[in-house]
């Protein structure tokens, strides 16, 4: 019988449970268990396409062009799956399928409810992926909070399924516990009061994960064992760590592969966390640095900034630099401050310069700057899908002789668009039709022998991962191309320009796809792998 467990969280978002749930995954696995994850976002929204990336983080996406939560991103690389879109769940894709049901009679007439009806369709969904993966685990995590009214209805089918197989479910609260600086002591009151809320809901927390700053200690644990009903051996220490790797490593130190396997009374197969040990030695004794200037403009909100919406180029950067045996060191830039060509000489101090991916005018003309820098100075440069698109348009500019060329993105009347858009991708913006309807997904790509993309892949036919509009517009390739611009990647089903570099410089390459959400840290992407052997290569003759 598959089991199945829960992960809620309390206290506040972002504690932690999509790492953590990664993390049980990986401890489970290394018992020779197979293991898959699901991930339910409580948002209308039908998938995360349309979200801001500043508000809601990265959107992650699958080989069948299921665009998700940045946490399908974070299972994918501590499990080694490609997932899909029946990992993928929001309250508006099963409010949808609950309602086409009811349009479709497929509830024979009779009164479609919240309850149980809402439950039972996240119910169905969970099982579907059973009888697709065949898995011995199945992790289940609910996003936001306990005690929020938009996740209330995923608890109840957390309720709904124990209630039915309590011998195959279990559920976790990784729940924060601050230390307030003016105190000085780390407080249970409120993982105690969001373990009072779960309660109400009519569930017990049969693992509790306490997320801190610091390692929980003994009179904390026996705090929590007494208040929320637990014995302490269930009550796990999950402090911040320099690497999220690290996690798994200090889980199974604790004894939570045990813990787990006792409560479903499940005896072991296995026992070996040695590779993953193995990459978290490596990590920890890693010295020399890289650095790494990546210009974006999704990280500033307010005064704060925030990473998540490019948390897999963070992690694809981090792989490749421990696969090389040095710490990338990450800076980010706001491209705003490049646009009137000023601050450029800053970018002379890194190793490798990236420009990921984005949507929108804001920022472009600063990317085009750096681009362009980069390109004359002879500074490593990766670009990542609007990478690509900025790339060819400075070319263009700037080596072509084509001054206002540009994107439809940027001016739907320009005079000349050597960025466009596929005439299907038209028709469908005609209609107001944006969700899930960019190139997404998993798409073939041959590359071109003697070129640096086949000597980094060493094979000529590969499949990336795709989320955008925009392509290169194919009526430019041959002065493009006659002025030295190597398009070394193509889709040839739609002859769609995948890759293009240059030779006679360090390393100078883009893709109109997004190769960061490939990459684990077990299975290195190759052209991040590139860019930081041409840092280090830079840094030792800077």
């Amino acid at each position: 019988m598959t089991k199945y467990i829960f992960i809620g969280g309390g206290v506040m978002s972002s504690v932690g449970k999509g790492i953590t749930t990664a993390s049980i995954g990986k401890v489970l696995q290394s018992r020779g268990y197979t293991v898959t994850a699901v991930k339910i976002d409580p948002y209308i929204n039908v998938d995360a396409g349309t979200m801001n990336p500043i508000e809601h983080g990265e959107v992650f996406v699958t080989n069948d062009g299921t665009e998700c939560d940045q946490d399908i991103g974070n299972y994918e690389r501590f499990l080694n799956l490609d997932l899909s879109k029946d990992n993928y769940m929001t309250t508006g894709l099963v409010y949808l399928s609950v309602i086409q049901k009811e349009r479709n009679l497929e509830f024979n007439g009779r009164c479609v409810e919240v309850v149980p009806d809402i439950p039972n369709e996240v119910i169905s969904r969970i099982k579907k992926v059973e009888e697709i993966t065949k898995a011995d685990f199945i992790l289940i995590e609910i996003g936001g909070t306990v005690g929020e009214y938009q996740n209330m209805l995923f608890l109840e089918a957390a309720r709904i399924m124990k209630l039915q197989e309590p011998e195959n479910v279990l559920f976790a609260l990784v729940s924060y516990l601050p230390i307030p600086s003016v105190v000085g002591e780390m407080k249970t009151k409120p993982t105690q009061t969001a373990v009072r809320t779960l309660n109400s809901a009519g569930i017990q927390p049969d693992l509790i994960f306490g997320r801190s700053s610091r390692p929980l200690d003994e009179p904390r644990k026996k705090k929590i064992s007494i208040f929320c009903n637990l014995r302490e051996e269930y009550i796990f220490s999950s402090p911040d760590v320099e690497s999220i790797y690290q996690i798994p490593v200090n889980f199974e130190e604790e004894g939570l592969g045990d813990k787990i396997l006792e409560k479903f009374g499940i005896k072991e197969k296995a026992h070996d966390l040695t590779e993953w040990k193995n990459l978290v030695e490596r990590i920890k004794n890693v010295k020399e640095e890289v650095s790494i200037g990546v210009i974006g403009k999704y990280f500033e909100t307010g005064e704060f900034n925030l990473m998540d919406s490019y948390i897999s180029v963070i992690e694809a950067i981090k792989h490749a630099g421990w696969n090389e045996n040095v710490k990338p060191k990450i800076t980010w830039l706001s491209s705003s401050k490049y646009e009137n060509g000023e601050n450029l000489e800053e970018l002379d101090a890194f190793d490798a310069i990236i420009v990921p991916g984005g949507f929108g005018t804001r920022g472009t003309e600063g990317k085009i700057k750096v681009i362009e820098y980069a390109r004359n100075k002879n500074i490593p440069f990766l670009g990542l899908c609007l990478g690509l698109q900025l790339s060819v348009i400075e070319y263009a500019r700037n080596v072509c002789g084509i001054k206002d060329a540009t994107s439809r993105e940027f001016d739907e009347n320009g005079n000349n668009l050597v960025i466009d858009i596929m005439e299907e991708q038209k028709e469908l913006l005609r209609n107001n039709n944006y969700g899930g309807t960019m190139r997404l997904g998993s798409w073939d790509c041959n590359i071109k022998k003697d070129t640096l993309a086949y000597s980094l892949y060493g094979a000529e036919d590969i499949t990336e991962r795709h989320r955008h509009r925009y392509e290169v517009n194919n009526d430019y390739r041959n002065i493009l191309e006659e002025k030295g611009l190597v398009f070394s990647g193509i889709n040839r089903d739609k002859d769609l320009i995948e890759i293009i570099e240059l030779k006679n410089h360090p390393y100078f390459i883009a893709c109109q796809f997004h190769p960061e959400l490939k990459s684990k840290p077990l299975s290195v992407h190759p052209l991040f792998v590139g860019l930081i052997k041409a840092g280090i290569k830079r840094k030792g003759g800077l």
